[in-house]
């Protein structure tokens, strides 16, 4: 069985916590955290991601049922019960109001704390959120995997389902396995063909985020080049 234990110290989520407080952990390592152990092939944080990937975002986790965390493989009833738990917790302590389930996007900010989970992901991940006129998510979409030094992206393939959902603007976000999140040469020519064909296409291109270890880069706060 994989423990938290057998983790570097500086990785352990729980130290991690202590050392830089909540807010920098993704959810993966929050959810880390809850369930305390893995399986017997799997470690907690893979764990945790398999819970993740139950979901197209976090925010619907707190739909999800014990009998259904239960078919994950590793989940047995006193994970999922643990995971339930905390779900519950959360909608108690959580301010109801009828727009809670719409995902608005004001900041880069918003944009790091709505994906920190793919910082742990040990392949380059690239995704597309799509947005309505009032900064709404529509929909989050993973358009490649790539190796972990090159990812290829074809803005034909992304502006096609930006269509497709009549979104008024985009956001692109992708990892690096590295942990550093300072962008490439290829990352700059990706970030500008994608920008001249989102507006030739009249769709805005909000934002391209570089996600790292803890960390987050911003195309459009760095302003490199005129988003």
């Amino acid at each position: 069985m994989f423990l938290i234990k057998d983790m570097p110290k500086f990785e352990r989520p729980r130290e991690r916590l202590i050392k830089h407080g909540v807010s920098a952990l993704s959810n993966t390592e929050l959810i880390a955290i809850l369930l305390r152990t893995g399986s017997n092939n799997k470690s907690v944080i893979d764990l945790s991601k398999d819970v993740c990937y139950q979901v197209d975002a976090i925010q619907d986790l707190n739909k999800i049922t014990l009998e259904e965390l239960k078919l994950i493989p590793g989940i047995k009833e006193a994970k999922a019960a643990t995971i339930i738990a905390a779900i519950e917790l959360g909608k108690r302590l959580s301010v109801k109001n009828n727009s809670s389930e719409a995902i608005i996007i004001t900041s880069s900010y918003d944009i790091y704390h709505y994906m920190n989970d793919i910082e742990l992901y040990e392949q380059e991940h690239f995704f597309v959120i799509f947005l309505d006129s009032r900064l709404k998510v529509i929909k989050k979409e993973l358009i490649y995997v790539g190796t972990v030094n090159e990812i290829i992206i074809h803005p034909r393939d992304i502006f096609k389902q930006g269509i497709k959902y009549n979104a008024s603007s985009v956001i692109f976000v992708h990892n690096h396995p590295t942990g550093v999140c300072k962008p490439s040469h290829a990352d700059d020519r990706t970030t500008k063909v994608l920008r001249d064909a989102a507006q030739f296409l009249y769709i805005e291109m909000l934002d391209h985020i570089i996600i790292g270890k803890g960390e987050f880069y911003s195309y459009k706060e760095q302003r490199i080049f005129k988003i």
